[in-house]
């Protein structure tokens, strides 16, 4: 057992990863775990005072110091430069992890084109572009991609529409990637998360109590009984990025305790 719990670790040893969304929420919990496992990490995010945050947390754990690649993702030329400045730094990308996403509320009779845009630019067009100009470097490294989508994309919910079509696009721009890349040796897969407790509600607009509402109410919603945790979602990209998931590509994981399988009674 011990050398199957080493061979996980030392499977992210040295590998350079990119993660973007690292300054909150998911994303920032996977950058202190994969510091933790002795990945190379290269944190993008648009909070640069929580990003500086994240890295101190890594380098708390006595990881290399990540290298910060801040800015906003649905700028081209953000992309480019953190793309660029990540290859100039490591020389290689072995990972890349697709966690910068918003969450946006709104139904057909009050999502407006602009909030709709800036749910598909943020969580959609900024992840094609980024992959898009990471694959060539993957390729040559036969490395990885984990996207972070929702059980929102396999689930349908009434009033996170953009949001729902959003991460239901990710779910088949990782299938269909996953297949054009397969030949040469790339894996790519996704986690879809069920209620998982960040900032992400509350930013989108609930307060204390109507997010403290929405968190008991995970007891009906999820099989298990509870809302999941950022670590819990964090160890799950970790394995589908490393050696241990080797013959895994083209999945969308569900980590939501059961909520993708559940109808009503």
């Amino acid at each position: 057992m011990a050398s199957d719990d080493a061979f996980k670790v030392s499977s992210l040893k040295g590998k350079v990863t990119l993660i973007t969304g690292a300054s909150s929420g998911i994303g920032a919990g996977t950058s202190v775990l994969f510091a933790k496992l002795g990945a190379l990490l290269a944190l993008n995010g648009r909070d640069v005072e929580n990003l500086q945050k994240i890295a101190k947390q890594c380098t708390d754990f006595g990881a290399a110091e990540p290298f910060l690649v801040p800015g906003d993702l649905t700028d081209e030329e953000t992309v480019k430069t953190t793309v660029e400045q990540t290859i100039a730094r490591f020389g290689r990308l072995d990972v890349l992890v697709n966690s910068a996403g918003i969450l946006a509320m709104g139904s057909i009779e009050t999502t407006d084109l602009a909030q709709y845009d800036r749910v598909m630019n943020i969580n959609v067009r900024s992840v094609y572009h980024l992959t898009q100009l990471c694959v060539p470097h993957l390729i040559k490294t036969k490395g990885s991609i984990v996207n972070v989508s929702s059980v929102n994309g396999q689930r349908s919910f009434p009033g996170v529409l953009a949001y729902c079509m959003s991460k239901s696009a990710i779910d088949q721009f990782t299938r269909c990637i996953a297949l054009e890349l397969a030949s040469k040796q790339v894996r790519v897969n996704s986690v879809c998360p069920g209620v998982i407790i960040t900032d992400v509600h509350k930013r989108a607009g609930l307060d204390e109590e109507q997010y403290a509402q929405f968190l008991a109410k995970c007891k009906q919603t999820h099989a298990l009984g509870r809302p999941g945790e950022v670590d819990e979602v964090a160890h799950s990209i970790a394995f589908l990025a490393s050696d241990a998931a080797s013959f895994i590509t083209g999945v969308n994981l569900p980590i939501d305790g059961g909520r993708h399988a559940m109808c009503p009674r």
